[in-house]
């Protein structure tokens, strides 16, 4: 064997070296390729890659199954058997595993991936060549207009293998992009600088217009000219998606079957159980996942690097279907392992990495701005940040607005207000909302470096709690 080893090799070889009961491989390839600017002027470029490998070794006996799971990155050809043999030390050296279940095999649900004697996909600087140009008219535009650029553009490819000794081969090469601009100006009516954010997540930066982003920010920053301080307090707000995804990431992270039927979380029953089955919005919502949603593609099936109430190294390779988290307002289903399904009775339903919401909104966010007034003042946020729980039990959580929170009436925007710490649970906003617009692609900004594939709508909170005001940008 030699450094120049493919990844299919790499898993092939690992297997072949394994003397455990069962055997999980799993090689992760990725490339990367960013831009940074500041100042309306690019700053840093550059391309990258990495290799890291992970080995689950199963290890039957008289109490049960026993698993062991060393990952490791830059693995040489020298240093495999020696992390083979490591992971099968774990593995007789831990106790018998909770969630052990037969390792998944091979299935006409989800046939072996083609290309997986194949070469890893990658990206390069080339993913930027029409970017990139469009992105410098940009700095000159915003120059012009007094305004200062600043921000990155990341996009990586990550080519995962997954072999096992029950005979799984597959592949899944994820694509993810990310673009974060802020846009500064002098300060205006007294305050502090103007600052406003926007973001996007793409495949392939094929489809992000700098121009429309630098005219979008131009206008935010346009709305900062006039400065109004609003005390804390319950305000109509309009949540722009990106907000939306935020915290609805952090409610589907915390739908844990397990959890909830151990009563520990905000999807439990009082008495016992879960809420699956209750309606939580009075609007027909529907939260939903789907590995092959268009333009949010995501791995058909898991890939657990290791074990925990929301996920299984003994489920890898089980095949990824869409899944209703919430269908027509009503909660249809918790994250569940196929230990955890039995656990508590519900389906079967792993975790996938895409989260949409639809609710059948047709009005865009402009168009919610447009149709607001009459009530009182009422809020525009841009984004939340230093998003944390406060409260399992309620799934209440805390944070900060960022970036631009902007005074409506009347159906227009007529300045810019402070920023505010905000006290609220998603599954209380679900349930309050009165409006719901039109579903889009999104970014979000507190959980992007995560989470990048989503689609939400904007939604209308009669009452958004801002319980406190923040000094903070």
């Amino acid at each position: 064997m030699t450094a120049s080893y493919t990844p299919h090799e790499i898993v092939e070889r690992a297997l072949e070296l394994s003397r455990a009961d069962g055997c999980v491989v799993i090689a992760d390839e990725k490339s990367t390729a960013h831009l940074r600017w500041a100042g309306n002027a690019l700053t840093t470029n550059g391309v990258t890659r990495g290799r890291s490998l992970t080995v689950v070794a199963t290890v039957d006996g008289a109490q049960g199954t026993a698993s062991g799971v060393v990952s490791r990155s830059a693995v040489t050809a020298d240093e495999l058997e020696p992390l083979v043999r490591a992971a099968e030390a774990a593995a007789r050296e831990a106790g018998p595993a909770e969630d052990a279940r037969p390792l998944v095999g091979r299935d006409a649900s989800l046939p072996d991936s083609p290309g997986f004697t194949d070469s890893p996909a990658e990206t390069s600087s080339a993913v930027f060549t029409a970017f990139a140009p469009a992105l410098g008219d940009s700095f000159a535009r915003a120059r012009a207009g007094g305004r200062e650029l600043y921000g990155f553009a990341h996009h990586e490819v990550v080519s995962t293998y997954l072999g096992t000794s029950t005979g799984l081969r597959l592949r899944h090469d994820q694509p993810t992009g990310t673009l974060e601009i802020n846009a500064k100006s002098p300060a205006a009516d007294g305050g502090g600088p103007r600052s406003a954010w926007a973001g996007r997540a793409t495949r392939d930066f094929g489809d992000v217009d700098p121009a429309a982003i630098d005219a979008e920010l131009a206008g935010r920053l346009a709305w900062a000219e006039r400065r109004v301080e609003l005390p804390a307090g319950r305000y109509e707000t309009l949540l722009p998606p990106s907000a939306v995804a935020d915290l609805l990431i952090y409610q589907m992270w915390s739908s844990v079957a397990r959890d909830a039927a151990e009563g520990r979380t905000v999807f439990s029953r009082p008495g016992g159980g879960t809420r699956v089955g209750e309606k939580l919005s009075a609007l027909p919502m529907t939260l939903r996942s789907d590995p092959r949603a268009p333009g949010l593609e995501a791995a058909p099936f898991v890939i657990a690097h290791s074990s925990g109430d929301d996920a299984s190294v003994f489920d890898n390779g089980l095949a990824l279907t869409a899944t209703d988290w919430l269908r027509e307002g009503v909660l249809n289903q918790l994250l569940t392992t196929r230990h955890s399904a039995a656990l508590t009775g519900l389906p079967i339903a792993p975790a996938v990495d895409n989260l949409i919401l639809e609710a059948g909104g047709t009005r865009s966010l402009e168009e919610m701005v447009a149709a607001t007034g009459g009530q009182g003042p009422a809020l525009l946020l841009t984004c939340l940040w230093y998003i944390r729980e406060v409260d399992p039990a309620t799934l209440l959580l805390t944070g900060l607005t960022r970036d631009g929170v902007y005074l409506v009436e009347d159906g227009e925007v007529v300045g810019e207000v402070n920023n505010f710490r905000f006290n609220e649970s998603p599954v209380g906003l679900l349930s309050r909302a009165t409006e719901a617009g039109r579903t889009e692609r999104t970014l979000p900004r507190e959980w992007g470096d995560w989470f990048t594939r989503a689609a939400m709508p904007a939604l209308r909170i009669p009452d958004f709690n801002m319980s406190s005001v923040s000094k903070g940008v």
